[in-house]
């Protein structure tokens, strides 16, 4: 059986779970013009765009946010603070990674490992930026922690971003509590 999705289905399906057209349209990183103009069937939206939809229709209230699980207490340094620092870091906070930031941008990463590669040089004559690992992978807030495993599986952490602006970390400990 062929199903036609609808504006007015859109809608009815919309409204079932719940979520106003701002929240719909955030989740679907779309406009709320662009969703009432698809719910009043002015406009024919992309495959794309009618599947983003959908696929938050149908997760909302069942599935886990990042947004949900990340923490908005962010670790960071620079490229030029010293690697003393990122140790020290890790040793008193508990953690086991570092995004390196240069305002805003993630420009690279400092691991357990990173500093394990590097034992047989002087660490405390070096700066994050000149031992540096690549960046730790970004998710957005709203996307479902059903993404998570597959990117810890080859990075320690990942981070969230909302509207385009790093919010929060995850690490594999953080999903574990959620799914343990």
């Amino acid at each position: 059986m062929v199903m036609i999705v609808t504006g007015r289905l859109i809608k009815q399906l919309r409204e079932e779970a719940g979520l106003s057209q701002t929240r719909l349209a955030e989740l679907a990183g779309v406009s709320q013009a662009h969703i009432a103009k698809i719910e009043t069937e002015k406009v024919d939206p992309r495959l794309s765009t009618l599947n983003r939809i959908l696929s938050v229709i149908e997760g909302s209230g069942r599935k886990t946010l990042c947004r949900n699980i990340m923490k908005r207490d962010i670790v960071s340094l620079k490229p030029g603070d010293p690697v003393k620092r990122a140790i020290e870091l890790m040793h008193n906070r508990g953690i086991s990674q570092i995004p390196i930031f240069e305002g805003d941008v993630q420009v690279g990463s400092i691991r357990e490992a990173t500093i394990m590669r590097n034992l047989d040089k002087r660490l405390e004559q070096f700066t994050t930026g000149e031992i540096m690992d690549k960046p730790f992978p970004v998710v957005d807030a709203g996307d479902s922690i059903d993404i998570l495993p597959s990117l810890l599986d080859f990075h320690p952490a990942v981070l969230v971003s909302e509207k385009g602006r790093i919010k929060g970390i995850i690490t594999k400990s953080d999903l574990l509590e959620v799914k343990g």
